[in-house]
């Protein structure tokens, strides 16, 4: 019943750099029967028998994985058979990382996850990503690959300032059997470490500043749909502001879309607070982005968003 509960993933491989070589024939070969191992594990992690099951194939996933990639200039190598694995690229193709997801038998998730750089000589420089998000206190911190907050990345927007790429990564949490989160946080790299979270979420130009945020998470009824992304023909990240159906804003899993938007607009290096983006006039070729409901019944676990995620970039919904 969870999982046709949850969203589908649309997996991206942009161009990636001139630099990066291709694997020679026999080092394609190792890739592509690796590739066919790894689609029975991951099949085996989403639809396992029992949390036994499940945690058998991802303790065998993982090693099965790190091998493959050992290959030189694996990089190049999509795996795009792995439907139940997330893999995005940001625009200069500088990395790739790829996230998974373990359903437990209570409807509570575990994520696991891995950051391959793209280098030179082709050999493998990989960061694995460890979650500890069932033991963070407090969400609003900068971590590092070795206690990352757990989550599926659907999409990754890059931008530069001051010499240095900010690649922000959106991603979605299928959390518990009452609610699921999105979740967009900074990547950066510090002397070649990935670091997570930031001061890069401002809320200086609200009405009532606020103080500046790490990482952005909103959470969400189970069986709603919210929008967390980034928009390109607005040049913004585009979400939906949610309400408590119920009247209880104590209560996260009464929480669904009341139809307005706010987002964040990228300034000086920061994403910036938009309270409002839509207004009752609304510029022609500008419609907000209106969430049409989904068949909960198709639903699957390889694509986090909502209708209007799924039309063509730069044509939102009218």
């Amino acid at each position: 019943m969870v999982k046709k509960l949850l969203l589908s993933l649309c997996i991206l491989a942009p161009a990636l750099a001139v630099h990066a070589q291709r694997p020679d024939a026999a080092g394609h070969t190792t890739l592509r029967k690796a590739q066919d191992t790894l689609q029975r594990l991951s099949y085996e992690i989403f639809n396992g028998k029992g949390d036994a099951a499940r945690e058998k194939a991802t303790e065998q996933f993982i090693p099965t994985l790190v091998r493959a990639l050992k290959t030189t200039y694996s990089f190049r190598f999509p795996f795009d058979s792995l439907k139940t694995v997330s893999i995005q690229y940001p625009q200069d193709s500088s990395f790739r990382i790829f996230t998974w997801a373990l359903e437990r038998e209570t409807g509570f998730y575990r994520h696991y996850g891995a950051i391959q750089m793209n280098t030179r000589d082709g050999k493998l420089q990989l960061f694995p990503l460890f979650d500890v998000s069932d033991f963070i206190t407090n969400t609003d911190t900068v971590t590092s690959n070795k206690a990352w907050y757990g989550c599926l990345y659907y999409a990754v927007s890059q931008r530069h300032y001051f010499n240095q790429e900010y690649y922000t990564l959106f991603g979605w949490d299928a959390n518990n059997p009452r609610s699921q989160k999105k979740i967009v946080e900074m990547l950066t790299f510090k002397n070649g470490a990935p670091v997570f979270g930031g001061a890069y979420f401002s809320y200086a130009e609200d009405s009532v500043p606020g103080p500046v945020r790490n990482r952005f998470i909103i959470e969400y009824k189970k069986e709603s749909t919210a929008t967390l992304n980034y928009n390109k023909e607005l040049d913004m990240i585009v979400y939906d502001h949610l309400i408590s159906e119920t009247n209880e804003p104590a209560k996260k899993f009464t929480y669904v879309s009341d139809m307005d938007y706010e987002g964040f607009k990228w300034k000086a290096g920061k994403w910036v607070h938009i309270n409002k983006i839509f207004h009752d006039a609304i510029p022609l070729g500008k419609g907000a982005p209106v969430p049409m409901p989904l068949d909960q019944k198709k639903k699957s676990m390889m694509n986090p968003k909502s209708a209007e995620d799924l039309e063509p970039k730069g044509k939102p919904r009218q």
